[in-house]
């Protein structure tokens, strides 16, 4: 977890406590007055698939056993996935999905599909 500070623009959220409806609404309103419009779905995959390649190019040189190249600059971590959320953010936006209720059926689907299978895992035993 980042101890960054970071503050508000007026009328923000505290992005402490920011919701994914409230995300999801204050991304809807930067496409609509800064970016113009939402790119087509197939931009925004392969935007998707770039800002996530982005999150395992950093992983892989900081957890993983890829080393960097003197002198290069991995970027901030938080950044990268802010970035992923965010275009995920207008997929779900543009296909009218309400990601809250969609997270919370996915959830209720694991613990009922999972309810001891990663318990019983004898691979994840410590």
């Amino acid at each position: 977890m980042s101890t960054e500070t970071t503050s508000c623009e007026a009328g923000s959220p505290d992005p402490a406590s920011l919701t994914i409806r409230q995300a999801q609404e204050q991304v809807d309103q930067w496409i609509q007055t800064i970016g113009v419009r939402y790119f087509d779905e197939m931009t925004n995959l392969a935007q998707l698939v770039e800002e996530v390649g982005e999150v395992a190019r950093i992983l892989s040189r900081t957890c993983g056993e890829q080393s960097c190249k003197p002198g290069t600059n991995l970027g901030d971590l938080g950044d990268e996935l802010a970035d992923v959320l965010f275009v995920t953010i207008c997929l779900a936006n543009q296909s009218g999905i309400d990601l809250s209720k969609a997270l919370q059926r996915n959830l209720d689907k694991k613990t009922r599909r999972d309810a001891t299978r990663h318990h019983d895992n004898p691979k994840l035993q410590r």
